[in-house]
Formats: structure tokens, sequence, C-alpha cells
């Protein structure tokens, strides 16, 4: 158990019989926190020592002066960080970073001798990225040099440049690779020559995509069988056939691995010439694409599949809004007054798309609906063999012109999204097969089987709180996936849906690339990779062209598949098959960044949003609990704010890990996850994302 309470003292720890362990720092405002394989302990009030946040640490825990156990960092084994993003200062003859990370307790400092300050045009007040050169200890202040000046404290877009400093994210492209890239050109008769690509441009295709989207690189196609089956056509952009191995633009495309998607820009993987123009599967225009045409039975079992290169041309650009809008006109009709509103802009991108599909006799609601029934069955098809699906909610703020928020959205799974969704998941199992069959080397998506302290841990948090009873719980422990399945369908459309949601999706471990197929547990997939994606993830391109190989090697001759190798994977030291393991791991840790980034400027612009609504009311639902406070999820908006232990009354507050509860020393209060609450907005700080709220009234342990 921890215990906090605002103004609280903090006793000396007793050590007597202190054991050691490996954890990752983790620091509020107010108190620091070491995160292990056995739980989270809270450090003594000088338990921090030489730490940062983030930092992978080796720590004593041992005893404190009411019996709770609390950690002292001894010593840090590996830095989270290694730039900081503060406001420049001077105190002659040094300069000083004060770090806007307000958990970060030190400031840094620049030497006389660095010139960094002077090259930059830094002046006191602005807001700087700075490397750390040497970081700070008992002994020994932190020193950085100047990498970056950001900006004044004025600048609108202050905190998305901080998050981008942050994760040394930059705008722009290079010019070398974006010049090679504009040098570039379609030429489909020359794509034609080669004997492996398909001419399928008179095929009806189409792409689904958020009604945002500026590159298209996954397009369908759908052709139903006599018998009740059909063929289910996945087309996506050909990028190999412009990024040779190890040109610039590769180089450059494997420094970043993905494209990240901020909230208010995207920081592209290729450069925009490839992206949003020669590989963008745009309608009406010819592209090279590869495809997977997968032969379905009349319940959506594969019977055979193939894939090859080919050229396409996209009859329909659809997006989410306006495909939900045919597809449940198409599902359920209705009459006049009965019809619910829809936003005129999505009607009419709705009412153009069906009109450029009958112009090659194509009924669009038909094709849709047939599309979402091959859905249907795929999505049964996986459930019966073991695939979880999570049922997840993305927080997205819409801007305006001037980048502020204007809105709060949720987006969640809809009819459209999953038919686009099942298609690409299908095409992704094909080519993982044939790439494992073969014993391919290439960037195969690996998710392992969680650990089974965590779904233990999950599995009693959701007893505690009712959600599940001890026959279900004790089901979920043996990480049996279809008792996980069965546990999401037992909580659906009940108040501890999103919560048994997102403790579960906790409870497993993080998928990652592998050289090497070994499953994937999650999907229920024997073999699984990315595929359909190639502008944004470089993975998906070192699949492109493990499968371009395999294709060569069955169809062509020694020579000619060997003079593909060269081309497509190299040769040598610095071949696919020799790297393989180093671009997997580097992928893996560039994903990580750059989900936690995106989420992070998400974070930003509903704190903005918020900015202009202090002292507003709202009703939402306790979504998690730490040592901190309590997380509350907003009805309105599905954004998520904190209610810090000290605005939670003058009393102790005994918090439970266990079963993550908390539980008013004086009272006996108790507060528990998936309770519902109201709420008043307090304080934002819109720099680090941060929503502060405080409870209306807190409810008695009799309640």
């Amino acid at each position: 158990m921890g215990r906090s309470r605002k103004g609280g003292r903090k006793g000396p720890m007793r050590s007597k019989r202190a054991s050691g362990l490996v954890g990752v720092v983790r620091v509020s405002e107010h108190a620091g926190f070491v995160e292990t394989a056995e739980g989270a302990y809270r450090l003594t009030g000088r338990g921090l020592r030489d730490a940062m946040p983030g930092d992978r640490v080796y720590a004593s825990v041992g005893r404190g002066p009411k019996g709770e156990r609390r950690a002292v960092v001894e010593h840090v084994i590996e830095r989270a960080a290694s730039t900081v993003v503060g406001t420049y200062d001077v105190a002659s003859p040094l300069g000083i970073v004060r770090p806007l990370d307000t958990r970060i307790k030190h400031d840094f400092f620049v030497l006389p001798t660095d010139d960094s300050p002077a090259r930059l045009g830094v002046e006191p007040g602005d807001i700087v990225s700075a490397r750390i050169e040497v970081y700070p200890n008992r002994v020994e202040s932190g020193i950085v040099t100047l990498e970056r000046r950001i900006g004044d404290a004025t600048a609108p877009d202050l905190g998305i440049s901080c998050v981008m400093a942050r994760y040394d994210l930059s705008d722009g492209y290079p010019a070398s690779p974006a010049e090679e890239a504009r040098g570039l050109a379609l030429d489909v008769d020359g794509a034609l020559a080669d004997p492996l690509r398909r001419d399928i441009r008179d095929r009806f295709v189409i792409t689904i995509d958020p009604v945002d989207a500026r590159d298209f690189d996954d397009a369908i196609s759908l052709e139903p069988r006599d018998d009740g089956g059909c063929c289910l056509g996945v087309h996506i952009a050909d990028v190999s056939h412009y990024v040779a191995w190890e040109s610039g633009i590769d180089l450059e495309a494997r420094r970043r691995s993905t494209s990240v998607y901020l909230a208010d820009r995207v920081l592209p993987m290729l450069p925009e010439r490839l992206c949003n123009d020669l590989c963008s599967l745009v309608p009406d225009e010819d592209r090279l694409a590869f495809s997977v045409d997968i032969e379905l039975d009349a319940r959506g079992r594969v019977r055979s599949y193939e894939c090859y290169p080919s050229v396409i041309r996209s009859r329909v650009r659809l997006d989410y809004g306006a495909a939900d809008l045919l597809l449940r006109d198409a599902s359920n009709p209705v009459d006049g007054d009965a019809e619910p509103a829809v936003d005129g802009a999505v009607c009419a991108r709705a009412a153009a798309a069906v009109e450029a599909a009958a112009r090659f006799g194509v009924d669009l609601p038909a094709f849709l609906g047939r599309a979402a029934g091959v859905a249907e069955a795929r999505r049964l098809l996986r459930r019966q063999r073991g695939s979880i699906d999570f049922e997840t909610v993305e927080v997205h703020a819409l801007l305006d012109e001037a980048g502020l928020p204007v809105r709060i959205v949720n987006r969640a799974r809809t009819c459209a999204t999953s038919l686009v969704e099942e298609a690409m998941l299908l095409a992704n199992e094909c080519v993982a097969e044939r790439l494992a069959d073969e014993g391919a080397v290439a960037a195969f998506r690996v998710h392992e089987p969680p650990l089974e302290d965590n779904l233990v841990a999950a599995a009693r948090v959701l007893v505690e709180i009712g959600a599940l009873d001890g026959e279900q719980a004790l089901a979920l422990e043996s990480a049996d996936p279809h008792a996980i399945a069965a546990a999401l369908d037992a909580v659906r459309s009940t108040p501890y849906e999103a919560l048994a949601n997102a403790l579960l999706l906790r409870a497993m471990q993080r998928a990652l690339y592998k050289p090497r197929n070994e499953g994937h547990y999650a999907l229920g997939a024997p073999a699984y990779c990315h595929f359909t994606s190639p502008i944004r993830r470089y993975p998906d391109l070192l699949v492109h062209r493990a499968l371009k190989l395999s294709l060569a090697r069955e169809h062509l001759g020694r020579k000619a598949a060997a003079e593909r190798r060269r081309l497509l994977t190299g040769t040598g030291a610095q071949a696919l098959d020799a790297i393989a393991p180093q671009l997997c791991r580097h992928a893996s840790e560039r994903e990580r960044l750059a989900d936690a980034a995106a989420h992070a400027t998400q974070k930003i612009k509903v704190a903005q949003y918020y900015g202009d609504r202090i002292g507003q009311r709202a009703s939402g639902t306790i979504s998690w609990m730490d040592q901190t406070g309590i997380y509350v999820r907003l009805d309105d908006t599905g954004a998520e704010g904190l209610v810090r232990l000290r605005g939670l009354g003058g009393e102790w507050w005994e918090f439970d890990e266990r079963s993550l509860t908390l539980t008013g020393s004086s009272t006996g209060t108790v507060i528990t996850l998936g309770r519902r609450v109201a709420v008043e907005v307090a304080r934002v700080n819109v720099l680090r994302g941060h929503l502060d709220l405080t409870l209306v009234g807190l409810p008695s342990a009799s309640e």
C-alpha cells in the first residue's frame, strides 16, 4: 500500500531489511515512483537522487515509518533522455537551461566556452532544445549544449515544438533524398515490361480512408463468385518499385522508420513526391501497386491467394464517414422525418462517390454491403480461432486553420473502418504465411502471450469492482485467448466495458518486429506481418521486398532472381539477411516513440481546448488511479483528466495497488475504478498536456 496526503510529512525510510529491484522512474509534480515487475514503489523524499523521469534504475526497497514500502534509487542503469527542453537564461559567465518539464528538478548549465547560444541566436527567455553532455549528480551539475532554438514563450505551436524536440523529431525532409525523389517518374509501360507485373486497370477498385487523409496506400476490389464466394483484392502502393535498397531515400526512410502523426502535422517517412504523389492511390490515375487476390468461400474461409505486382486505377475515393452513411442507408432504409441528421458535407461526398461508381456500372452501396458481409465473416472466423478484439477509443482534437482546437472527437471502430481493417488483416496474414513457409527473413509482426502475473492483476481488479465473477477471472488467468475474448464480451455495453478493455490491454505484451516468424497471440495468427502501409512504415517496405524476391525465385530463372535480390535486399554485410535484426529493433523503438509523441501532442491540444473552459462541469467515469490521484474520462469528449490526491479532501488516502482502490482513513470512503463522478475543470498546463479536475462533492462511504 502507498499513502499520500497534501502537506503530509515524509519520514525516513527504514532500510535494515531493504531489497533491490530494477525498474523505471516515473515522476509527477509532487511524488516519484519506481515501476518494477513487482509493482510501483514510492520514492522517499530524497530517493530520486541522480535519476530523471523514464530512467531505468536499480533501487533499494525498504519500509517507511508507517510500514509502507519506499524506494531509493541506488544507481542509473540506462538514461531515457538525451535532450532537455527548457528556457534559456544567463548567469554570467554561464548559460542556464531551466527545464519546462517540472518533473526534472535540476537546472543545466552551458559552459562559457560553448558557442552554441551565439551560433543559434538564442536570447534569454527563449525556449531551446539542448543535448545533455553531463548528467547531474550529487557532486556535479548537469552540462548541456544547445541544439535548437524553438522560439519564445509566445510561439503558438510551442507545445508541439517542445514534444518534437523531446522526441528528436523535426519538420522538413533532408535535401538530398528529397531531390532524389523529385527525379522519379511514373512509367507504366516500363513497369509492365516486368514479367511479374499485371495490368488490372479494368478492375473496379476503391480507397476508403479518413476524410483528412493525404496519402492513400491501400485499396480494395471485390468480385462475387457464382457459389456465394468472392475474390477479395487488396492493392497496396508499390513503394519498393521507386525506393532502391540503400538509396538515399531508403536510408532516410530506414532512419525515420515510420511516419509520425502529430496533432497538427505529419512528419512523413518518405519524401512528399512519393507519399502524396507517385505512390498515393488517388482516383482516376494509373498507379503501380502490389496486389493480393484472395479467393474466399461463402463463409469467408480462404480457398487460395495470389500475390503479384500490378498496375491499377482507383475509381472512387471514399472517406469513412461517407462509407458508413452508405452502409447504414443500404442496411436500414428509413423514410423522411425518421432519418437521423447527417452532416451535409458527408452526404455530398457520399452522393459524389455513388455517382462516380455508377459510371462504371457499379452499385456502390451494394458493393460496400458485400464487403461488409465479408468483413463480418472474417471477424467471426478470427474469433473462433482465438483472436482478441479490443475496443479502444482514440481521442482526437479537430483544429481550425490557425491550429487551435475547436472540437474533441472520439475515433472508434465503425462498420466502414472494420471493413477495411479485416481486408488488410487478411492480406497481411496471407503474405506472412507465404514468407514464413519459405523461412524468409523479413519484418514479421510478433506478439507473445501475456505474462501470467499481469493477467492475474487485471483479473483481480475486475472481480473487485464487480465486472467479472470468480470463474471468469480464473479463466482469464490461464491466458487462453478465448477466455479473454469471452471476458470482453461479458462487459460489452456495461459501465465496465471501457475499463475492462483498458485493463486487459495493459496486461498484454507489446507487439514487436522480428526477422523471423513467431506468430501473433492477440490475432490468433500462426504468422503475421505488416504489408499494407509501405508509405508510412519501413517494415512494410521490407516485407514488399522479401515478397518480390520470393516471386522472382518462383517464376524467374536463378540469374534473374539473383539480380532482383541485389536490387531489392542487397548483398554482403549490409544485405537484409545480415541487418534484419537491427532494422527490426529500430523499427520497434521508433514505433513506440512515434506513438508517444502523437499521444503527447493530442494531450496538448486537449489541454488547450479546456483552457477556455475553466470552471466548466462535466460527468465522467474513473478510468484509472495511482499514487498521484484518480483519472476521470469525461463523457462528452472522452478526454481524460486528473483529480490529484490533494484535491480529495483533508484526510489520508490509502492506495491499494492490488485492487486499485483509494480508501479514506477517516471517513472510510472507498473510491473504485469505474465509479461515476461529477467533476469541474480546475486548471490546465498546455505545455505538458495536463488537464486537472476537481470532484464536485466527494461521495460518502455509504454511497
